[in-house]
């Protein structure tokens, strides 16, 4: 019983026990994402990337947070694609997040961490074990980070880059392959929404110069 117990204490917690905490934390007052590291523990940086990324799930596009929390992952992503240890500048740590907001998140993102976590579980490990191809995963999460620190007032331009970078970091946290192929399609079908997009911009555009020619 004593050595179950001992075996269960050093696995990781999952990632509802990391929100739960977290929402009884920010109950008592705001939080800085410096103090949401801190609490994070070890396993800081992915998580934190992969919290930050959740409010963005939804197709309705965030005003006044998808800049710094996408520049805050864009900043660790980087120095996860140069191969050097996860770090924020303490101006990005000192950033309060808005009361409750880690209420409010669980609230919205529950049914998803609950799916996440039943699904999750090592596959393909050669992805997330191999240095080279954990950079590359990085380089994925840096692109979608940085389109998520553009505000554009547009459904779903936040949550297919959100999404992405959701699944790449759940299968590093995880040692999932899938769930980070996953993240690779994910960001693929982005690309093809943001194609399509700018061809319609394209279109009306041209209807609008002919309209007012006409």
């Amino acid at each position: 019983m004593k050595k179950n117990s001992k075996i269960n204490a050093n696995l990781p917690r999952k990632l509802s026990e990391e929100l739960a905490d977290l929402r009884n934390r920010s109950a008592l007052g705001a939080l800085t994402l410096r103090e949401v590291i801190y609490t994070l523990g070890g396993r800081a940086y992915t998580l934190l990337v992969l919290l930050l990324a959740l409010p963005f799930i939804t197709p309705i596009p965030l005003p006044g947070l998808s800049t710094p929390f996408g520049l805050a992952i864009a900043l660790i992503a980087l120095r996860l694609t140069l191969g050097q240890r996860p770090w924020l500048p303490m101006k990005l740590q000192r950033k309060v997040l808005p009361p409750g907001f880690f209420g409010k998140l669980f609230t919205v993102a529950e049914k998803t961490i609950r799916i996440i976590e039943k699904l999750i579980r090592p596959r393909l490990t050669f992805l997330t074990d191999t240095p080279g191809l954990v950079q590359l995963h990085a380089v994925l999460m840096l692109i979608a980070a940085l389109v998520l620190v553009l505000p554009i007032p547009i459904p779903f331009t936040n949550s297919f880059p959100a999404w992405a970078i959701l699944m790449v970091a759940a299968g590093l946290l995880e040692r999932d392959g899938l769930f980070i192929l996953a993240g690779y399609l994910i960001f693929a079908l982005g690309v093809l929404y943001f194609i399509f997009l700018g061809e319609a911009a394209t279109a009306l555009l041209q209807e609008l110069v002919q309209w007012i020619r006409a």
